[in-house]
């Protein structure tokens, strides 16, 4: 087939581009029939609905011209000022100054890789790890350092040697990481931020899912335990890591809010990079957030999702337990919103999902986290979206096909 003149025309970076296989495995959660556990989505039966409503209609009200108007980059004042309060309560010492507002974490990945990667870059990440930082990324010529992970997340055993290759910059995903689920110890985070020091290299902590903790003990975060080994505890925070959270799953992600935390030099330089793509995140999103936010509702609200979603987990467990094979394996996360299973050596999870396509459920199949390829045999599976009695069926859809598979190839 001929191509088009366009295909002539697009830049280098655009032609080695990749669709999402997460994105397109979304599609499927539009046939009415299909079970999905493939996307991350959060639940929206603890969408706080009403209280959106309240705020839609108190901002409309006193603040519509306001809200309704261009707003600057940085974003709104008094939300900045409120996550900058969170923050500190944790001992980091961070001002409006400090934050910049995104419209989504996938932007500030994004403008990451505008303001520090120049092509042919090396960046230190764990294998698995998320696949929107690898595809923000790539596009900008990033070549990846991988660092094996396990239940306790990346091994600081093996950080050295690759920090030695001169990365631009570490990144984790330490709470409950998307897509093992895994929590990166406190050991082994002193280690990550002791090594990272030593060598000059920052760190991008990556954070969507800290406060989704179902059991076990808090862990200080890696933005936290850098301020404390650096010992600045005066004025605003000036350390080693940017720190990147968001809304989407505490609120609601057709919000697309989140925020960056960094020192205000590199907030400077990340606000330009918004200048050049969007101008500014929605003022009315950005203020009635706020509005919903504000006053304590958001720690309550925080406990209705844990809840909801240590159900499903739980659920989730039970029956995988009941129904799958014994050649496959799993690990019980802490928190966040997935499962990440692992199937005998040889055994593709990208075929499996062909068949589970048959019988109507999907997950994500492991390969295209690790950017190092291999690792064909992992799965991602999301239990925060689906109700207890829908887990029960499509996982019992799920065990049956590989059974199936697993028959056919010979093992018990």
């Amino acid at each position: 087939m001929l191509k088009t003149p366009w295909e002539y025309r697009y830049a280098h970076r655009a032609q080695k581009a990749k669709t999402s296989e997460i994105r397109e495995l979304l599609k499927l959660t539009e046939q009415p029939d299909m079970i999905s556990f493939a996307g991350g989505l959060p639940a929206p039966e603890v969408f706080p609905i009403k209280e959106f409503q309240q705020a839609c209609n108190f901002v409309l009200n006193e603040r519509g011209a306001q809200a309704l108007q261009y707003g600057t980059s940085e974003g709104y004042t008094p939300l900045r000022e409120m996550i900058a309060r969170h923050n500190s309560r944790f001992s980091v010492p961070v001002t409006a100054d400090n934050i910049l507002i995104t419209s989504g974490s996938q932007q500030a990945l994004d403008f990451i890789g505008r303001l520090f990667i120049n092509r042919g870059d090396h960046i230190v990440v764990e294998s698995p790890t998320y696949l929107g930082a690898l595809q923000a990324w790539s596009a900008y010529g990033a070549q990846y350092i991988t660092v094996p992970a396990d239940e306790h997340g990346m091994n600081t055993d093996y950080l050295e040697e690759a920090l030695r290759v001169g990365p631009k910059f570490i990144y984790v995903l330490p709470n409950f990481q998307n897509p093992s689920g895994s929590t990166l110890s406190l050991e082994r985070r002193k280690r990550l931020i002791l090594l990272a020091d030593q060598y000059g290299v920052p760190i991008i902590e990556d954070d969507p899912y800290g406060q989704l903790r179902y059991e076990g003990e808090h862990i200080p975060s890696v933005v936290m335990l850098d301020n404390q080994y650096r010992n600045d505890t005066d004025g605003e925070y000036s350390g080693n890591v940017i720190y990147l959270s968001t809304f989407s799953k505490l609120l609601a992600p057709g919000l697309r809010l989140a925020w960056v935390i960094a020192p205000p030099n590199v907030i400077q330089k990340l606000v330009m990079a918004k200048q050049a793509s969007d101008l500014h995140t929605s003022t009315f999103n950005q203020q009635v957030a706020y509005e919903v936010a504000k006053g304590g509702f958001l720690d309550e609200h925080v406990k209705v999702i844990r809840s909801v979603y240590k159900e499903r987990r739980d659920v989730m467990l039970e029956i995988m337990e009941e129904i799958f094979p014994t050649e496959m394996s799993w690990k019980k996360p802490l928190g966040g919103m997935f499962l990440w299973g692992i199937l005998p050596q040889g055994v593709d999870a990208a075929e499996i999902l062909k068949m589970a396509i048959q019988k109507k459920v999907a997950f994500v199949p492991g390969g295209s986290f690790h950017p190092d390829g291999g690792k064909n045999n992992t799965m991602r599976i999301n239990f925060s979206y689906s109700s207890p009695d829908v887990i029960r069926e499509g996982i019992t859809r799920l065990g049956e096909t590989l059974k199936e598979v697993f028959h056919k190839n010979g093992h018990k």
